[in-house]
């Protein structure tokens, strides 16, 4: 997976924001083979119960919607979803291979009370038997000249 730079600063910073509950969003972009690139996130609340924020989160039906349209309007793709795991590592859970789907990106941040720490991105393996790491590449931001 390819991410825009300030892409992953914003999911790093919603981690961060959200602390000690679990942040979630979506990954937009475009797909081509076996590369996406991710050019956008777009938050998303996470509408579990308060007290179940701190180590699940839930994006409703109707949110998944709006944000399918969102894309197709800028002529991206959901490419996938990004949470934050607090005061855990930035690895899929049990429950997140439960709740996953293939193909579909996940990125997972670990957040403490000092901020975001990793970050990494998985796939569900088509068998769903579990996830594979996917490799995030962070392009340099290009310098302006004067």
């Amino acid at each position: 997976m390819v991410i825009d730079p300030e892409a992953l600063q914003q999911i790093r910073q919603h981690g961060a924001e959200i602390f000690p509950h679990e942040c979630c969003g979506f990954l937009l972009g475009e797909a081509a083979a076996e590369r996406k690139e991710v050019r956008l996130v777009l938050r998303a609340e996470n509408a579990r119960e308060q007290e179940a924020r701190s180590n699940r989160f839930l994006i409703t039906p109707q949110v998944f919607l709006a944000v399918e349209r969102t894309a197709r309007d800028r002529a991206l793709s959901v490419l996938g979803f990004y949470h934050s795991h607090p005061n855990a590592p930035a690895r899929p859970s049990a429950y997140d291979l439960e709740y996953a789907w293939p193909w579909y990106s996940y990125l997972v941040v670990s957040v403490g009370p000092e901020g975001a720490r990793e970050v990494t991105s998985w796939v569900m393996e088509d068998d769903r038997s579990g996830f594979g790491r996917e490799e995030i590449a962070v392009p340099l931001l290009k310098e302006t000249t004067r």
